[in-house]
């Protein structure tokens, strides 16, 4: 008995616990103390225990009584003093407009990449996705960079082990499609890449789009047409294109691409340097080189690679004259997109 009278605290005080309403804690006292209740149909049962062992059992059945009813008075009292708060509460109006959560945009890196994917497929061009971890003969050996390359410096590159790197360009692309795919290709990359450099104009994480147009018969004709295409789908049909001869490892010839400055209108300005002129990318024929060592054969094939970063033309787009606004994060800069 001692035990079942253990058993009946324990279910009154879980079932006290669960009560939400004046109703429920009515029903509780009166099935646990009431006249005809739990508690009072064991103490009419004392009779049967040994003389020995009434007097303990009485004690406890006492206390057990005293608790419940403590138990229950703490309930009502806390049951009234939220019945209190909320009738001081101010009414609900639901036919009050509601508050319309602010609509979400495209990051501005992501605008931009997306105009740029587009004009490309409308050329035709396919979007391929490789691997931003590489080794180092994606990014570097196979597109024709020796060793002493200072695009290979520590200083410039991150490196994660032993010929293991984080891309420095998406470039790496090359290699991987010509690897699986025999030619004609006629593909886009975009990603991040990384590189150590932070300042205005540079982050540590940036993002590209590298194109490589492989075939017979290509051209450096096909390479200017494709990119003055770009440039006015991009920044306007009126604005000047012009190629200028550079140098990279995986071209020859390589040419840099500048677009008549779009600050000035080409008159000069701190921006251009007062040269009216603005580099947006690179791009060259594919080297010899490259094609051998995926297993083409430079004499039936030629193509053009170019590669461009995706923040450059955000910031010439959009007249953005710091590159780390972009990942501030800050919802006064990024709602005006």
């Amino acid at each position: 008995m001692r035990q079942q009278l253990l058993e009946l605290k324990d279910q009154a005080l879980a079932q006290l616990a669960e009560a939400n309403d004046e109703a429920a804690l009515d029903e509780l006292r009166t099935r646990f103390l009431g006249r005809k209740g739990l508690l009072t149909g064991l103490l009419r049962q004392t009779g049967t225990l040994p003389p020995e062992e009434r007097p303990a059992f009485g004690q406890l059945a006492n206390q057990v009584k005293q608790e419940l009813e403590a138990a229950l008075e703490t309930a009502t009292a806390e049951l009234g003093r939220k019945s209190r708060s909320q009738a001081a509460r101010p009414g609900v109006d639901p036919t009050l407009p509601g508050i319309r959560p602010r609509r979400g945009r495209l990051h501005p890196i992501t605008q931009t990449e997306r105009l740029i994917l587009e004009v490309f497929t409308r050329m035709g061009f396919s979007v391929v996705d490789t691997p931003e971890v590489e080794t180092d003969w994606y990014c570097f050996e196979a597109l024709n960079m020796p060793p002493d390359h200072p695009a290979r410096d520590m200083q410039d590159t991150f490196y994660l082990s032993n010929g293991v790197v984080l891309r420095t360009h998406t470039s790496s692309s090359q290699i991987r499609t010509m690897e699986k795919e025999p030619p004609p290709i006629r593909i886009v990359c975009p990603g991040k890449a990384f590189r150590r450099d932070s300042d205005a104009t540079h982050t540590p994480m940036f993002h590209q789009v590298e194109g490589l147009m492989v075939g017979e018969d290509i051209s450096f004709a096909d390479l200017k047409g494709v990119l003055i295409n770009l440039v006015h789908q991009v920044f306007g049909p009126e604005v000047p294109v012009r190629f200028r001869p550079s140098f990279f490892p995986f071209t020859e010839p390589s040419a840099e691409v500048d677009i008549g400055c779009v600050v000035c209108g080409g008159e000069g300005c701190r921006v251009c340097s007062h040269t009216g002129w603005l580099e947006i990318l690179g791009s060259g024929m594919v080297d010899p080189n490259v094609y051998k060592n995926v297993g083409y054969d430079p004499d039936k094939v030629t193509g053009f690679a170019f590669g461009m970063g995706i923040e450059r033309i955000a910031m010439l787009r959009w007249g953005i004259d710091d590159l780390r606004l972009f990942y501030d994060n800050d919802l006064r800069f990024l709602r005006q997109f």
